[in-house]
């Protein structure tokens, strides 16, 4: 089972709230996986279509507990590609079918009394915040998914409309989860992709045990990358000291085959003697061994010094 089908799975198991939340939470869902009928006479049903069978269990309880009403669930058998079946929960009751698509503002009547369609999330659902975590708990459940976390960091709702994943976008950006709408094919699709605003949503919509293992892996992952980071460094730092001493032991060959180290001042030639003896050694540890004892810049400082005395008397062997 996929990550984002255990985090809907626990989700489903949670209480669905007061009568309020329920609403808000049966709209969403309409919104993101229903679709309406419309009928002779002005007569509608609706009929909701999921994969996930805890869903449509949920779908069906919360008709129940606001309508006392029971809807029709179908199961259709996908042989194709091994796919999972699809329950359809059918509400064939056109009475019934009207009064929740005008609880749920999806249905309303314009000023002509015509019947239309708001294809908008409605204000009146969402006053509560409580409501406005139900509502994205449904479209969640409706139209979204998670990724698994040990791969990206990504989550995103599928909008039927531009003007209801801007609602959607509105809706995460209020209670503080960063969002964005884009283009794909001929979807729209709101994503977020910080991890620590994925982790926030979880929480508002009550997947608390998949907010939990995202936090591990974000912890794991981020302690790896700091690793990494950390042995990357002492790396180039190894080996730019390495090539420093490298270069500092042919300047003392040099000079030894070409000047000899006894015409060296005898500061100088005690490090350069040191460096030959010691090639791995830090420039600390070679202070620490001359008498008297000298500092890393003052250690540095020699070296630099036989280096300008190999490069002169290279300039001087040109010249002549």
């Amino acid at each position: 089972m996929s990550f984002s089908s255990k985090a809907k799975g626990e989700i489903c198991r949670t209480s669905p709230g007061k009568s309020c939340c329920k609403l808000s939470e049966l709209a969403a869902l309409i919104h993101t996986s229903g679709t309406i009928h419309l009928e002779g006479k002005g007569q509608v049903n609706i009929k909701i279509t999921t994969e996930n069978s805890f869903i449509a269990r949920r779908l069906f309880m919360l008709i129940k507990d606001l309508y006392n009403a029971s809807a029709e669930i179908l199961i259709r058998k996908n042989s194709r590609l091994r796919k999972n079946n699809s329950y359809i929960l059918h509400i064939a009751k056109p009475g019934l079918s009207a009064q929740i698509l005008r609880d749920t503002f999806i249905l309303y009547s314009d000023r002509n009394g015509n019947t239309r369609i708001n294809s908008d999330i409605s204000e009146e659902l969402v006053k509560k915040k409580c409501c406005k975590k139900a509502y994205l708990r449904g479209a969640f459940l409706g139209g979204g998914s998670v990724s698994d976390p040990e791969k990206a960091y990504h989550m995103e709702f599928v909008a039927h409309s531009e003007k209801y994943g801007e609602s959607l976008c509105s809706l995460l950006n209020e209670l503080n989860v960063n969002a964005k709408l884009i283009v794909r094919k001929n979807s729209f699709v709101v994503y977020i992709k910080e991890g620590e605003h994925i982790v926030k949503l979880l929480s508002l919509i009550g997947a608390h045990t998949a907010l939990l293992n995202l936090e591990n892996i974000r912890i794991y992952k981020d302690m790896r990358n700091n690793i990494n980071r950390i042995v990357n460094c002492e790396t180039a730092n190894l080996s730019k000291t390495v090539n420093a001493a490298v270069k500092q032991i042919e300047n003392i060959e040099y000079i030894k085959n070409n000047i000899g180290l006894s015409a060296l001042p005898a500061s100088l030639r005690e490090i350069a003697e040191l460096r030959l003896r010691y090639p791995d050694a830090s420039l600390k540890e070679l202070g620490d061994m001359t008498r008297p004892a000298v500092g890393k810049s003052g250690v540095n400082h020699r070296l630099r010094k036989l280096e300008r005395i190999v490069e002169a008397h290279k300039k001087d062997r040109r010249g002549s």
